[in-house]
């Protein structure tokens, strides 16, 4: 494994992490913790030391799995989670921004994970008017000097957010999360510019594209309705599948799996620390962590540190 650190925080992270909105149930299957407890045991045995969640992956329902798989080793780890949304059912979601609902979703979060700090938590994907609110970073500045928080962070909804992207570092947020792939280069032109200048630490998600980039989905494929991807706009999956078929014919290697290969594309990139792919199985998650042994994954990167 390859560790980088993650912007200012000196947080040192694994440059493949975990992404666990799978164990909520929109990707097609429920979960048992004895499935999410081997995934965490191939994670440390890779070196794998950076998860990412959300209190609205299921009702808080991934952060708990999570907090029962670290119980024993929760020093072990850095541990993202974020925050403004209510799950209400598959695809459903409401948003509270407010401070004090906030607040409420700190401490569910914190119990959830049976931990009593967050080493980052993230304003997640909510529109500008909910982000530029004094009273809820002052709050959450609060929490950070009672020891609940130790870094605070911005997940952006669109890739091209540069008005959250610019205004991170004024409310005291180190790293932004942002949508990047081989399919969508966007945050290139504007926001990683910005980052590399603010030294923001970026975690890139969805890096396999929902799975496009995995070299297992040929064009034309459909997902049951209990996937996500099954409500997604079909004209634009058809597209994805389509690019993504030509990136693996031309692109791809013939000997790195593709998902690899997509993986270490984004970890290239001197604004990228790390990247947060899914995982379905133990088997995933080793071939996701081989991605960090790929040439393509320079170890002069500007954010490379010693394990």
């Amino acid at each position: 494994m390859k560790y980088r650190t993650l912007g200012k925080t000196e947080m040192t992270v694994s440059v493949i992490g975990l992404g666990t909105w799978q164990f909520g149930g929109e990707w097609g299957r429920d979960y048992t913790q004895k499935e999410v407890d081997a995934i965490f045991d191939k994670a440390r045995e890779t070196g794998i030391n950076f998860i990412d969640t959300a209190e609205c992956y299921g009702d808080h329902l991934s952060e708990k799995f999570i907090g029962e798989a670290i119980k024993n080793d929760r020093e072990n780890w850095v541990l993202a989670t974020k925050f403004g949304h209510q799950f209400h059912g598959f695809y459903d979601r409401t948003h509270h921004y407010k401070p004090e609902e906030v607040l409420k979703q700190l401490d569910d979060s914190l119990r959830a994970l049976q931990t009593d700090y967050i080493d980052l938590y993230q304003f997640h994907s909510g529109g500008d008017e909910y982000f530029d609110n004094d009273d809820l970073w002052t709050m959450l500045d609060k929490q950070v000097e009672a020891g609940k928080i130790r870094h605070l962070g911005t997940s952006i909804a669109k890739n091209n957010n540069t008005f959250q992207t610019e205004k991170t570092p004024s409310f005291n947020a180190s790293t932004l999360q942002v949508v990047y792939n081989r399919l969508d280069r966007t945050p290139e032109e504007e926001v990683f510019p910005i980052c590399e200048e603010h030294k923001l630490g970026v975690m890139a998600r969805v890096p396999l594209a929902s799975g496009f980039l995995s070299g297992k989905y040929k064009p034309g494929t459909t997902f049951q309705e209990n996937d996500i991807r099954s409500v997604r706009d079909r004209e634009e999956t058809e597209r994805k599948l389509a690019l993504a078929a030509e990136i693996q014919k031309n692109e791809v290697p013939e000997h790195i799996p593709m998902a690899q290969w997509a993986l270490a594309w984004c970890l290239k990139h001197p604004a990228v620390s790390c990247v947060i792919p899914g995982c379905k199985n133990p088997e995933q998650v080793a071939s996701n962590a081989e991605a960090a042994n790929l040439e393509m994954v320079y170890e002069n990167h500007p954010q490379a540190v010693s394990p």
